[in-house]
C-alpha cells in the first residue's frame, strides 16, 4: 500500500513533538510537512526544536530537515499533504476555525485539541470504543461542504485509563462512578526542568480537567442520532484531578456501582477477553492485549508499566470489593501516547481502513 502523506500543525509542542516521534517509521503514513505558529516559519524543524526536544533518541532524521510551515497558512500546508494531524497551541475559537478551514479544504484533521470535542457531529475517539461513531463524518461533511474533508478529534487524556476499563463491564450496567486521576506534568506540556516547582510537590487542581472527565465519557457512549451524536445519560462520574510529580503516565483510582453486580471473576474475565476493532482489524499501533491486569497489588506502577503496548495499552490492578459502591481498582495510561499523539494515531488507521483517509 502507498503511504499517505501527512502533516503535523503544532509541530514544534510536546504533543506534536511525540507526532513526528511516532510517525518516523509508520508503515501506512509518511510525514511530509511540519507547521507551527509564525515564529517557527521558515526554519528547519530541527532548528525550531533545539533545546526543547523533549524525547528520546533525538529528532527523527527525515523530520529534522523538513522546513516548518506556517499552521495558519492553510492552502500551502494542504496542498502538501493528505490529512493532517493538529496539537496547535491556540485558544479554542481559533483552533475549531483553523481545524474546519483545513477540512473544508478538502484536507481531513485528526485532532489531539479539544475545540471540537462537543460539536454533535465530530467523532471523538477511542478507537476500541466506538469505531462506530465514524459513521457521524457523512453529516459533518454536508456541513462544512466538504466533499473528503473533516474534523475528527480523540479525548482528554484523563479518561483514558480509566474509560477502557469501564467499557468492557457496561453489560452490567454500571451506575455511579467516582474517579481520582493523578497526572503527569507532561498533560501540562511540562518537564521538570521547566516546571521545577512540581518536584516534591502535588497540585490538587487542573484546569477544566474534572468537567471533561465527567462528560466526554457520555459523549464516547453516545449514540448517533439524526446525524449528530446524542450523550449517554448514565452512569453519573465524580472526578477530582491532581497534578502529580511523574513524568509520563496518568494513574486513575476508580470506584463503580452497578445495576447488575458481577462477580470479581466475570469483570476479570471482561478485561481479558475485550479488544476492538483496532485489534480485530490488526492495525499498526493497536496494543495485543489493550487492557492488562496485574495480580500483583504493587502494580501497576507508572515508571514500570506506561509504556505496555507502546504505550498504548491500559494497565489495570487492585480490583477488590468496596464498603460504598461495589468495586474499586485502578488504571494506568500513558498520556502523550494513547493520551494523545498515539490515540490520534491510531485514529487515523482506523479511518484509513474505513476509507475516510485517503490519497487526493
Amino acid at each position: 500500500m502507498k503511504k499517505l502523506s501527512v502533516g503535523v500543525l503544532g509541530a514544534t509542542g510536546m504533543v506534536g513533538q511525540r507526532f513526528v516521534s511516532l510517525l518516523a517509521n509508520h508503515p501506512w503514513f509518511e510525514l511530509l510537512a511540519v507547521a507551527a505558529s509564525p515564529g517557527s516559519a521558515g526554519k528547519s524543524y530541527a532548528d525550531a526544536v533545539a533545546g526543547r526536544w523533549t524525547l528520546p533518541g533525538g529528532v527523527p532524521a527525515a523530520a529534522a530537515k523538513l522546513v516548518v510551515g506556517n499552521a495558519s497558512d492553510v492552502d500551502a500546508v494542504a496542498g502538501q499533504v493528505d490529512f493532517v494531524f493538529c496539537a496547535v497551541d491556540m485558544d479554542k475559537a481559533a483552533t475549531a476555525k483553523l481545524e474546519e478551514d483545513y477540512a473544508r479544504a478538502e484536507t481531513p484533521v485528526v485532532s489531539n485539541n479539544s475545540a471540537h470535542r462537543w460539536t454533535p457531529d465530530v467523532p471523538m475517539m477511542v478507537p476500541e470504543i466506538n469505531a462506530h461513531h465514524v459513521g457521524v463524518i457523512e453529516a459533518q461533511r454536508k456541513r462544512l461542504g466538504a466533499k473528503r474533508g473533516f474534523v475528527a478529534v480523540k479525548p482528554n487524556c484523563s479518561i483514558q485509563s480509566y474509560v477502557p476499563a469501564i467499557h468492557p463491564l457496561l453489560a452490567f450496567k454500571p451506575t455511579k462512578l467516582a474517579v481520582c486521576t493523578y497526572q503527569a506534568i507532561s498533560g501540562a506540556g511540562k518537564t521538570f526542568e521547566s516546571w521545577p516547582e512540581m518536584v516534591d510537590n502535588v497540585i490538587p487542581f487542573i484546569k477544566g480537567e474534572e468537567e471533561k472527565s465527567e462528560q466526554e465519557p457520555l459523549k464516547i457512549w453516545g449514540s448517533i442520532q439524526d446525524g449528530k451524536i446524542v450523550k449517554a445519560t448514565s452512569p453519573v462520574i465524580s472526578a477530582q484531578c491532581i497534578r502529580v510529580p511523574v513524568s509520563d503516565g496518568h494513574m486513575a483510582a476508580v470506584f463503580v456501582e452497578f445495576e447488575i453486580t458481577p462477580s470479581r471473576d466475570q469483570i476479570l474475565a471482561a478485561w481479558k477477553e475485550f479488544g476492538g476493532k483496532p485489534q480485530q482489524l490488526g492495525l499498526p499501533s493497536a496494543p495485543k492485549p489493550f487492557l492488562h491486569y496485574f495480580d500483583d497489588d504493587t502494580r501497576p506502577q507508572t515508571r514500570l508499566d506506561r509504556d505496555a503496548g507502546n504505550g498504548q495499552a491500559v494497565s489495570i490492578g487492585r480490583l477488590r470489593d468496596d464498603s460504598m459502591f461495589d468495586y474499586r481498582f485502578v488504571a494506568l495510561s500513558h498520556n502523550t501516547v494513547r493520551g494523545a499523539a498515539g490515540g490520534a494515531v491510531l485514529t487515523a488507521e482506523l479511518l484509513t481502513s474505513e476509507g475516510y483517509l485517503t490519497a487526493k
